[in-house]
């Protein structure tokens, strides 16, 4: 067979989104999203052991509308990422793998990050 002449798979211009499939690549970014959250608390941390100027700048931008905005967004990714990799221990066990129960389990993690983010965000004085 030449090159030319495969058949080629069809791609995400044929398929329609499902939500299974956004829900995995929503997991994926929000993995990668968490590596600045990560960035950002060693940069608090490094704050606290500095002190003075740089500690003062550093609270300043968290109190800032965008800071907030910052924290929203990685409290978010946070609780998709912990309630979605619950998901998926189960399904490595074998439990949830019905495709009516993956999209209930698909749209409870929904549900339940967006309360955990809410309401920490909330506990936390965010708002």
């Amino acid at each position: 067979m030449t090159p030319n002449s495969r058949p080629l798979s069809p791609h995400l211009q044929i398929y329609r989104p499902q939500l299974t499939s956004l829900l995995s690549i929503l997991h994926r970014v929000t993995g990668f999203a968490l590596s600045f959250g990560v960035i950002a608390l060693v940069l608090w941390l490094l704050a606290l052991s500095v002190g003075g100027e740089f500690l003062s700048n550093i609270h300043s931008f968290w109190g800032s509308i965008f800071g907030k905005f910052f924290l929203l967004g990685w409290t978010f990714c946070f609780s998709y990422h912990f309630f979605n990799g619950i998901r998926h221990l189960s399904w490595d066990v074998g439990l949830g793998l019905e495709i009516v129960t993956v999209y209930k389990s698909g749209w409870t993690v929904i549900t339940l990050s967006g309360i955990s983010t809410l309401f920490i965000f909330w506990l936390t004085g965010g708002f």
